[in-house]
């Protein structure tokens, strides 16, 4: 019987005097496809990054990881670009990676690296070689990360919710390389998942922490939020026309059109590079557009300067896909959510610490939370946090741009809760980018799909239309 390629021993992690992992025990064999999957805060990413010595600082660990001798590690995160470096070519950083692994000079280093994507489906990959990671759609920089993480034909893989941030028809592709790559070098997976799909396509066993602990039986899924009604007229608070957004001579997003109406939310659905971020950006004035217009309130933001931006961007306000990277990790969250009212000029001395504790509720969240560092809370509740900072500014549009896809089924479904109150006793519309259709189906009043830069069409859920 060969030897297993990861032995996990009574493994005890405590993170600033919490035990997060306690006791854990399996092994994975080589070849085997390992799902470790549970709710948010049961102690999975930290099991897997005991094994890759990535644990947060000041962290205590006890028990036994071993690594079967020769076998190598390969790490593939949920976000891309907490990997790659936004400040050197996509080429460059897995030729590095080459040449640290095998020995390799910089121009054989180079010629592998291109080698390397052309391997994981990167198409042009001499020219994509060349490009920065901000070029890339989601999918492909999760393709660029894995070249990356195969370059040394690791032993054991750990991919930790590779797919979160993807749409279906990505999400599919990514594992089926995942896979393909394991088979092919007859590396494990230990694969950290939230998506059932996933675990019962892939999997060859699922373990299920709850509580820092390995447990026996697993959570029933949560049900689906019930569909949201047909909004009536309400006045238009964003209106784009006619988008553009080029990347050199690639048109990202080209003449794109809808509104939004006051307490209502409009779904952006489509693969992996068909624009919907680029949109986003676009609509947050992120990225200036090259031709149309948006209007927010009824003003033309797409000719303001910096000085009247900054004047209108308290009303207009993201909620990001990655809980934990939307947050500081040197403010507690009560701290958090009191920087948007400094940077605006908002902050009153006697009254904003109120202010803060009255966000912090609307949010679900207790005082007493607000007291804690992002590493201390679970995923919903930094995801609770980032809403109550976009709160901060008093905004009439959110900018969601796949806010729950990190997070699994049970906190999802409370953060969507908590959305759609939101919504109803703010008014707020929402600009909602998901790769979810059951999510969608019951969220969003209206779906816009876009294909290659276009929006192809426009739906009403089918609730909508009984």
């Amino acid at each position: 019987m060969s030897e297993p390629v990861l032995s996990l021993r009574d493994l005890r992690v405590a993170v600033q005097g919490f035990e997060a992992v306690r006791g854990v025990s399996f092994a994975v064999e080589p070849g085997e496809v390992v799902a470790l999957v549970g709710g948010s805060g049961a102690g999975k990413s930290l099991t897997a990054k005991a094994v890759l010595g990535l644990l947060p600082h000041r962290s205590e660990t006890g028990g036994a990881v071993r690594v079967a001798d020769g076998a190598g590690l390969g790490y593939v995160p949920q976000e891309a670009l907490t990997v790659l470096s936004p400040v050197h070519r996509v080429g460059d950083q897995i030729a590095a990676a080459i040449a640290s692994v095998r020995g390799l000079g910089r121009a054989e280093s180079r010629r592998e690296a291109v080698s390397a994507l052309e391997a994981v489906g990167v198409p042009e990959p001499e020219r994509r070689a060349r490009e920065f990671p901000h070029q890339f759609s989601g999918g492909m920089r999760q393709r660029a990360v894995i070249a990356m993480a195969t370059v040394g034909a690791p032993g054991l893989i750990i991919a930790d919710e590779p797919t979160a941030a993807l749409d279906a028809g990505t999400q599919r592709q990514i594992m089926d390389l995942l896979k393909d790559r394991c088979d092919r070098t007859g590396a494990a997976l230990l694969l950290i998942t939230h998506d059932p799909v996933v675990v019962g396509e892939y999997a060859d066993r699922v373990l299920t922490m709850a509580g820092g602990r390995l447990v026996e039986s697993r959570a029933p899924l949560a049900a689906v939020p019930k569909p949201r009604r047909a909004l009536g007229e309400a006045a238009p608070v964003l209106e784009v026309e006619d988008l553009v957004v080029a990347y050199g001579s690639h048109r990202a997003v080209d003449g794109v059109s809808f509104s939004i109406r006051t307490g209502e939310t409009l779904a952006l659905v489509g693969e992996s590079g068909s624009g919907k971020s680029s949109t986003a950006s676009a609509v947050l004035q992120l990225r200036r557009p090259e031709g149309g217009s948006v209007r927010f309130e009824g003003r033309e933001l797409t000719g303001l300067g910096e000085r009247e931006l900054r004047r209108v961007r308290p009303r207009i306000q993201p909620v990001l896909q990655d809980p934990y990277g939307s947050l500081s990790p040197r403010l507690t969250a009560a701290r958090a959510v009191a920087e948007p009212l400094r940077v605006q000029g908002r902050w009153d001395g006697r009254a904003g610490p109120a202010r803060v504790a009255e966000l912090l509720e609307l949010v679900g969240l207790g005082t007493e939370l607000g007291q804690r560092y992002p590493h201390e809370l679970s995923g919903g509740q930094c995801q609770r946090v980032n809403i109550a900072r976009a709160l901060a500014g008093d905004p009439g549009l959110l900018v969601l741009d796949e806010p729950t896809s990190a997070l699994d089924a049970d906190l999802r479904d409370g953060v969507i809760e908590l959305l759609v109150d939101l919504q109803e006793r703010l008014g707020l519309a929402y600009l909602f980018i998901c790769h979810d259709p059951r999510l969608v189906q019951s969220f969003a009043h209206r779906v816009a799909v876009m294909e290659a830069g276009a929006i192809a069409y426009v739906h009403h859920p089918a609730h909508e239309r009984t």
